[in-house]
């Protein structure tokens, strides 16, 4: 595999990644004027982004699942957010997610086992959400996790962490945060950093926070962030009517106080930007912030009111794959190899993470047929680069959620459900998907042709015991995985 080799063959790059909860690509400073987050304007100034990059599910653990792995969640088989009950250990042996959630029987390879092969140092602080993160997953050194996936800001419920090794204290030993939780993300991140950076060996850093996902209201921001947003209106953010998919019982309290939970959820993004600067401050102290990828995204979509919902992909019945929904950040800061402020405004997807990291830092991934992804290394280099092959060749976007299913072109999106409805969507004629064109007689033949496309390359990218074509997934939780 090629790579983007420093000048010289100087050591490989260190890798941080940083992934927010519930961050849609809209909460960007550069889409949203009210927004105040200087460290990631920055990374934006000194980066490429992608416009139009989306998650593999519009729901947390499938989608962090194929972050991490390049698979889609009917070849990893975690296809809804893992419910508490499967997470917390309570006397019992295991619960039934364990931090080793990909099945070595399939070949799956992790993001952090394949860097830890290559000698790189691995750390994880924040939010796991794809097992017990009672112990580290495999491949990392440095560990310092929340036992869920959510919950309050304050008091936070973590597992007890061990300062002279970096890891969790054995037997595993459940304790709260006191610190508002973005602070302590901060806080580790840095310990993190001290424990990994610096001992002639490259490494990779993934801090993940749980902002800005609610609560937003009762105190669990503070109060000078909130203060960030007291004289707006959120003029960038619609007020659609209701969608009658909408469920919200999900969500009364932004319902009932809109510039309260955008306030919120505004605030905890500030938090997040915060964090973002103390970290980047200490990299440049190490003098290390030139010779690391910074990669920011998110986990999945989020809507606050856009298309007339709050929430993601389980905000509404049936689940849905609108824009709002499936689009996030996606940044890559990388001096002297990764041109800056520029946009790239072709498609891209969460299970092209992987091979892109791979491909970044000359690291060798297991071999893996039904890895999905394609690496963004030709793009990251530039525009004129005749390698760079994906420039000019179509790009098809998948995504899923239990047992439906998406396809997106650039311009057309289809949605197929086992037991629900169709739907068809010219993005762009109609790039606020209010027109729904599946039942339209003159598209009857592109709605089966792409219909097909989508089932042929779901085919060749799933598992069959672990597709969740066959599942039961409503959006209300996953206690064990498939099969």
């Amino acid at each position: 595999m090629a790579s983007v080799d420093p000048p010289g063959g100087e050591t490989p790059p260190n890798i941080l990644l940083l992934v927010t909860d519930d961050q849609g690509a809209w909460a960007m400073g550069s889409r949203m004027p009210e927004l105040h987050t200087p460290a990631l304007d920055r990374l934006q100034r000194e980066g490429m982004s992608f416009e139009t990059f989306f998650c593999a599910s519009p729901v947390c653990s499938p989608a962090r699942a194929s972050l991490t792995s390049g698979r889609m969640p009917s070849a990893h088989g975690v296809h809804d957010w893992i419910r508490p009950e499967a997470l917390a250990r309570t006397g019992s042996p295991e619960p039934p997610f364990t931090p080793d959630f990909l099945d070595r029987a399939t070949g799956a390879d992790s993001l952090a086992d394949m860097l830890s092969r290559e000698g790189y140092r691995c750390g994880m602080v924040g939010k796991w959400h794809l097992g017990s993160s009672h112990r580290p997953a495999p491949g990392f050194d440095y560990w310092w996790a929340h036992q869920l996936g959510g919950g309050p800001y304050r008091d936070a419920p973590i597992w007890r962490h061990d300062p002279s090794s970096g890891r969790p204290v054995v037997p595993a030993e459940p304790t709260t945060e006191p610190e508002y939780l973005t602070d302590a993300i901060s806080r580790q991140g840095l310990d993190a950093l001290s424990h990994l950076a610096g001992e002639g060996a490259p490494f990779f850093l993934q801090v993940n926070w749980t902002a800005p996902h609610d609560p937003w209201f009762d105190g669990n921001h503070p109060e000078d962030l909130l203060a960030l947003y007291e004289d707006t209106d959120f003029p960038s953010v619609p007020e659609a009517a209701a969608h009658p998919w909408f469920l919200p019982q999900n969500f009364p309290r932004a319902v009932a106080d809109r510039h309260g939970a955008l306030a919120g959820y505004c605030a905890a993004i500030s938090g997040v930007d915060r964090s973002i600067s103390v970290l980047l401050d200490d990299l440049e102290g190490r003098g290390l912030l030139e010779d690391t990828i910074i990669i920011f995204t998110s986990d999945n979509g989020f809507s606050c009111g856009h298309h007339g919902i709050w929430g993601k992909g389980n905000a509404t019945a049936p689940l849905n794959f609108w824009e709002p929904s499936i689009s996030v950040p996606f940044v890559v800061r990388w001096p002297d190899r990764i041109p800056p402020g520029v946009a790239d405004a072709r498609p891209a997807s969460a299970v092209d993470l992987f091979p892109t990291i791979a491909e970044l830092t000359g690291a060798t991934p297991l071999e893996d047929p039904l890895r999905a992804g394609s690496s963004l290394a030709p793009r990251l280099r530039g525009a004129g680069d005749e390698t760079a092959v994906e420039s000019v060749a179509p790009i098809v976007i998948h995504d899923e959620y239990g047992a439906n299913r998406m396809l997106r072109t650039e311009r057309w999106k289809l949605v197929v459900r086992r037991d629900g409805p169709t739907e068809l969507y010219d993005l762009r004629e109609d790039p606020e998907e209010q027109h729904d064109l599946s039942q339209d007689r003159a598209h009857a033949a592109l709605r089966h042709e792409l219909r097909l496309e989508l089932a042929e390359w779901f085919d060749r990218h799933q598992a069959h015991p672990l597709s969740g074509w066959r599942t039961e997934v409503d959006g209300t939780g996953q206690t064990a995985p498939v099969a």
